[in-house]
């Protein structure tokens, strides 16, 4: 009765995916122009930290562990869609040949690329690049940082 009554709201889980020279993974979708970090849109019952370890597999055909929680980024709403919830898991550091044993799920992902810190922004959409720069640039903390729109809300910092 409550679900009924009281609002839903959009829930997104991305993994940060790393390289031994500190690249970030990234998809180059089949769907959108911007190339985006591996993940998609929690199912209804599932929790996010399983969604991103389904949606890699699914979409990369490869298993992967989350090793924690990085960032929780509150999106206004944008192009149709309403706000959404977006949790980044950390997926920790493999080898640059990681990418080689990939089975891409061709009618989402085109192809992956490794792309270095200070070339995000000329791949992702810009909210993608400011929650990155915060999150790459904001060293080893003991707990996620939370985000607005990818900016520390007021008050906040």
């Amino acid at each position: 009765m409550l679900n009924s009554r009281l609002p839903r709201k959009r829930n997104i889980a991305q993994g940060l995916l790393r390289n031994e020279d500190g690249e970030v993974l990234l998809c180059e979708l089949a769907y959108k122009g911007e190339w985006d970090l591996p993940g998609g849109v929690v199912d209804p019952k599932e929790s996010p930290a399983a969604c991103v370890v389904r949606e890699i597999s699914e979409e990369l055909g490869v298993a992967v562990g989350v090793d924690g929680l990085s960032a929780v980024n509150w999106l206004p709403p944008w192009r149709g869609w309403d706000d959404a919830v977006l949790f980044l898991f950390d997926l920790g550091a493999v080898e640059r040949s990681f990418v080689d044993g990939l089975t891409l799920l061709r009618r989402e992902i085109r192809a992956v690329h490794w792309v270095a810190p200070a070339d995000l922004a000329d791949h992702v959409a810009p909210y993608t690049a400011r929650m990155l720069e915060r999150v790459l640039d904001g060293g080893s903390t003991a707990y996620p940082i939370y985000l607005e729109n990818s900016e520390t809300p007021g008050g906040m910092g």
